[in-house]
């Protein structure tokens, strides 16, 4: 009976220390001017990617947000139907997501939402969906 209570005791001891891991602090910076990305986890610059935000005529607004919510496959109701891979919605229909038109990342072509390499997409989904959308900042100036 002892030994079965001291195992259980340890099995609870490691889940309460596995279970009290803080999430990672992310940070996205969005430049408009630059049309970059840079993402910041825990203080520590991870990335830089291309980004394509909104062509003349339109807006990605700035600001400061969190995440509101995230979306592995989507598709544009407003815009054709348009594929929006691994989406992270973070004002109304404003969203951080996937794009198949590669050569025009770098400049202005969007409607408003921010567009990256449907791989660089994947990769910064599977970090906001692992540490958390309240650990989650993005910030478009």
């Amino acid at each position: 009976m002892r030994r079965v209570f001291c195992v259980l005791a340890a099995l609870g001891f490691i889940a309460l220390f596995a279970c009290d891991r803080a999430a990672a602090s992310i940070i996205v910076h969005i430049d408009r001017s630059r049309q970059k990305m840079d993402v910041v986890v825990d203080g520590e610059p991870r990335y830089t990617w291309r980004v394509s935000t909104a062509r003349r005529g339109y807006i990605t607004p700035p600001g400061t947000y969190h995440p509101e919510m995230l979306a592995r496959s989507w598709f544009s109701r407003k815009y054709y139907n348009s594929p929006m891979p691994h989406a992270i919605f973070f004002h109304g229909g404003y969203a951080i997501h996937g794009t198949y038109e590669i050569s025009r990342l770098g400049g202005p072509a969007s409607h408003g939402c921010v567009r990256l390499d449907p791989g660089n997409a994947a990769i910064l989904f599977g970090l906001v969906a692992r540490e958390g959308m309240g650990q989650t900042t993005i910030v478009v100036h």
